[in-house]
């Protein structure tokens, strides 16, 4: 799957957001023709921005500022919510601490995942138990992220009903075994400038080329700065450009696998050659942490009815992924 696409699309979906939960809604035009939309974006390109969202865009760039008052602070503040196996891995990562495919990323970053209480899927999300950490100052740093957060979960099941009516299933396909209960990680991702990093620690890109492990990504960029870059078949880099008051998102891992390949996953990247310090805000809707992701029947019929992928437990794709990237 995939093309030679030059630009991202750009969906307005108001009437998906509107409308999605009505059970009415079945032969409404206008979402009918959103949801074709979304269908040739994620088969086109894999990612595509939205607007129309019932997000408030204050509310967004109030989310950045505030991230990036928190990146501004003293190296020593920071660490006083610093990751370690003993967080969960939830908490502040420096520069460099992030890995992809063997390559330090040169970004710092909070990572904040759904709270798992102890023992509450057994041994399969041991090392990821734990409530996240939320930093003292900024004030009100966590009031701010759990409302935005609850928001976004909204918005990334309401597209994902959007999405499950697209490869021609029920509207409520994913709201089951396989994202009834879904699990979400949102990272809060500053990428210093390159002459800011001392030469020996520097790598090419901010984050290396890579899918992300879930169904849907959003992606809260800042507005002036050209960063993140999208790989096309012909690998040719296309930029997300930003666009003010949008959401860049894109599918992933889990998404491919129940679709059985309709939907691939896009290779991306972040490369910060701007001499200002750029700040991203990710929201990955994933599936239940427990849920056994494998090719559907509705969508196995429409590709020669054999499965192209193994089953998958979210939780074990997220545990192995998170171990491999970090390093102390």
């Amino acid at each position: 799957m995939g093309s030679d696409f030059k630009a991202i699309p750009l969906i307005d979906i108001r009437p998906l957001v509107e409308k999605i939960d009505d059970p009415n809604m079945a032969n409404d035009k206008d979402l009918l023709q959103v949801i074709r939309m979304l269908d040739d974006a994620c088969k086109e390109a894999g990612f595509f921005y939205v607007k129309g969202h019932g997000i408030a865009e204050s509310l967004m760039k109030e989310v950045r500022d505030m991230t990036k008052k928190f990146f501004q602070l003293p190296y020593e503040e920071k660490l006083k919510i610093k990751m370690t196996p003993q967080s969960g891995y939830r908490g502040y990562q420096r520069v460099g601490e992030n890995i992809t495919k063997g390559k330090p990323d040169m970004h710092e970053a909070i990572d904040c995942y759904t709270p798992i209480e102890p023992g509450k899927y057994g041994d399969l999300a041991k090392p990821m138990e734990g409530s996240n950490l939320w930093p003292k100052y900024p004030s009100d740093f966590d009031v701010l992220l759990e409302n935005y957060i609850s928001l976004l979960q909204d918005l990334s099941r309401k597209i994902m009903r959007g999405m499950a009516l697209a490869l021609g299933g029920p509207v409520d396909a994913f709201e089951s075994s396989i994202a009834g209960d879904p699990f979400w990680v949102c990272r809060l991702i500053g990428y210093p400038v390159s002459t800011d990093i001392p030469e020996e620690q520097r790598s090419d890109t901010g984050c290396g080329a890579h899918t992300d492990y879930g169904l849907l990504t959003l992606v809260n960029q800042d507005d002036d700065i050209c960063a993140l870059e999208v790989r096309n078949q012909s690998g040719e880099w296309i930029y997300a450009k930003p666009i003010p008051g949008t959401f860049v998102c894109n599918i992933g891992d889990m998404l491919k696998v129940w679709s059985n390949g309709i939907y691939q996953p896009t290779l991306h990247r972040v490369v910060n050659n701007s001499p200002h310090y750029r700040v991203s805000v990710a929201f990955f809707y994933e599936s239940n942490f427990d849920a056994a992701v494998e090719p559907v029947e509705f969508c196995r019929e429409k590709t020669g009815l054999v499965a192209k992928y193994e089953k998958v437990v979210y939780g074990e794709h997220l545990v192995q992924k998170v171990l491999t990237n970090f390093v102390m």
